[in-house]
């Protein structure tokens, strides 16, 4: 249930765990503007570099900033986990978190204390989605979500709050409609357009959380509205004048290859080889392994993906990555090597992340999929459209006997299309590939349903966008539902706004 209510911060993993946290730098401030000691240890902590934020921490001995330097060392521990996923590290820092709360539930109430007893659960609620004790995540993030809902009815003045109650807006609204019984349980209400405007405020204010509402802001943009485009160059906006902040490289990249620009992604890729100081983000070789297989550089991203699987403490993504580089050994025609790795694929990892859910899948048909399709899909999701046209084309009717492959050419014929631009082609494709799926439990059909939705919203043709997004969601079994209905949601909550 957790991993719904957090569509948009579990999708990437750590995506966009890190920059929803922050903190003040004195009490009564509206805006709230950073002290220059926490200011300090702050940008350490976006930086990735939590150990050298832990000794910026014990230099502040002033007992002023006692709620501020609390608040900046648990977010300093929440960033080391998030990042680590060492549940280890966790049982430690989630007793610091239940002592914090303790203590700032014990001073008087004021729009402060609100924001960090909301921020703080929030913390929590991210770590343990994290790392898979969702559960209490949920009872976590509600807590997070009274003490927001408090804090803006009796301080609306109070800009910070924006944040936080922007993100549970997000995260709420965003939850596919067969959870929504749950959330009236809860007693929780949501809403994308909510949420984004509240981050909007505040990226528009003059606060020290101007940077991440921003950051937030084009993320969601991203990853719920399917707005790559505008979320990449809002990400690559903000590295103009941070050029070496990790966070926002580990942001564009995300962003870039979500917006199939994998080429330019990989360069964001080589500038964090260059900065090595900090937290490993080994996550960084996984999409690294992506890159490389989309380009075609297999023995590149085998090594890639090795290295990911060896360092990445989770569960998550590991399936995938075996499944990976036994297909970049298939397309190198090495079979023992690729039937090696199908099977180890089996046996490791976890089905909770969708790329899992996919692999499995595929491994549970117990053969690799048709290389030649494979290639088309890698080229056009990496942006080498001239590559994946070339493949489409050797592709000849004896290669597509099987009724899976025929609908997965049309379905690839439909995002070639759609990506460079030929929406007329676009469309007759994604409507093909609805009609032949029929029953079949594919994403091929949901997806185009989704893509024609936003094609259709993109020439304010808002009746067929609903259509579409509502058929989108029809679709009951199929390995990446949680996404699509969640991408979905939010289109259609958009739409009614």
């Amino acid at each position: 249930m957790a991993n719904q209510l957090a569509y948009v911060i579990h999708k990437a993993g750590i995506t966009a765990c890190f920059f929803l946290l922050s903190f003040s730098s004195f009490s009564g401030d509206k805006i709230w503007v950073f002290d220059p000691d926490l200011q300090k240890a702050y940008q350490l902590i976006l930086n990735l570099q939590t150990d050298q934020a832990y000794s910026e921490l014990k230099k502040i001995n002033s007992k002023s900033n006692e709620l501020h330097k609390l608040y900046v060392l648990s977010l300093c521990e929440t960033v080391d986990v998030l990042i680590t996923e060492d549940a280890g590290k966790f049982e430690k820092i989630d007793a610091n978190f239940k002592e914090r709360l303790r203590f700032i539930q014990s001073l008087p109430v004021s729009a402060e204390t609100l924001f960090l007893e909301a921020e703080l659960n929030l913390q929590r609620g991210f770590n343990l989605i994290n790392l898979n004790q969702e559960l209490s995540a949920v009872f976590a993030i509600k807590a997070a979500y009274n003490a927001a809902q408090e804090c803006q009815k009796n301080y609306p003045d109070f800009i910070p709050i924006k944040k936080t109650s922007g993100v549970i807006q997000v995260m709420v609204g965003s939850v596919p409609d067969k959870f929504h019984w749950f959330m009236s349980l809860l007693g929780m209400k949501g809403s994308v357009k909510v949420g984004q405007k509240q981050l909007e405020e505040l990226k528009a204010s003059n606060s020290s959380l101007h940077l991440e509402a921003t950051i937030l802001f084009f993320t969601i943009k991203g990853f719920i509205n399917q707005q790559f485009e505008e979320a990449s160059k809002g990400i690559a906006d903000c590295l103009k004048s941070q050029p070496d902040n990790r966070l926002l490289l580990f942001l564009g990249v995300n962003m870039m290859m979500k917006n199939s620009q994998s080429e330019e992604a990989l360069t964001l890729i080589h500038a964090l080889d260059n900065l090595t100081s900090g937290l490993p983000v080994y996550y960084m070789e996984y999409l690294r392994g992506e890159i490389l297989l989309q380009k075609g550089d297999y023995t590149h991203a085998i090594h890639a993906y090795q290295k990911f699987i060896q360092g990445y403490k989770s569960h998550s993504f590991k399936k995938d990555a075996y499944y990976k580089i036994s297909l970049c050994y298939v397309l190198q025609n090495k079979h023992d090597l690729a039937r090696t790795n199908f099977d180890l694929a089996k046996k490791m990892g976890k089905e909770v992340a969708e790329p899992d859910k996919a692999a499995a899948a595929q491994l549970r048909e117990d053969k690799f999929p048709n290389t030649k399709i494979l290639k088309v899909r890698f080229y056009t999701d990496g942006g080498y459209y001239k590559e994946a046209k070339e493949a489409l084309h050797v592709i000849l009717p004896p290669d597509l006997a099987l009724s899976k492959d025929l609908i997965e050419y049309y379905y690839r014929k439909a995002r070639l299309s759609h990506k460079t631009g030929e929406l007329p082609a676009a469309k007759l494709f994604y409507n093909q590939t609805i009609d032949m799926t029929g029953e079949n439990p594919w994403y091929f059909a949901p997806n185009s349903a989704l893509q024609l939705g936003y094609i259709a919203q993109s020439q304010k043709d808002f009746p067929s966008a609903k259509k579409y997004f509502e058929k989108a969601l029809s679709y009951k079994r199929h390995e990446y539902k949680n996404s699509i209905d969640g991408k979905a949601k939010s289109a259609l909550d958009a739409l009614e706004n």
